[in-house]
Parts: structure tokens; C-alpha cells; sequence
């Protein structure tokens, strides 16, 4: 138990910046109507599946229309 309260300081922060990026990418999937590649729904599952940054980073590289 002492080793997570180690990392405490360290991981509180990253959650937060984990949901606050999850929670934009599913706003902006939702509220844009064109992506450069797949659909709403692929980016949404991409996004969910992938919630360690990983799908978020995905759909702002791959998915995400030029303005």
C-alpha cells in the first residue's frame, strides 16, 4: 500500500489529463460531421477501446478534418 501512495502524486494528475482529453475527443467527435479517415462511430469505438491515450491520440492524428 505504501508503494501507491508513492505514486499518488504522480498518477492524480494523469488521470485527470486522461479523462479531461477523452472527454474533448468525444465532444469533438461528436459535435464534427466530416473526419479525414472512417466514420463517427469508428472513432467513437476507437476512442472508448483506446482510452489510455492511445485512442484519443489516434483520432487527432488520423481522424480529425483539417479546419
Amino acid at each position: 500500500m505504501d508503494e501507491i501512495m508513492e505514486f499518488l502524486p504522480f498518477l492524480v494528475p494523469l488521470v485527470i489529463a486522461e479523462f479531461v482529453l477523452l472527454g474533448y475527443t468525444i465532444f469533438h467527435i461528436l459535435t464534427h460531421k466530416s473526419y479525414k479517415r472512417g466514420s463517427r462511430t469508428l472513432w467513437l469505438a476507437v476512442t472508448v477501446i483506446g482510452m489510455n491515450f492511445i485512442g484519443p491520440v489516434l483520432y487527432f492524428l488520423l481522424g480529425k478534418e483539417d479546419s
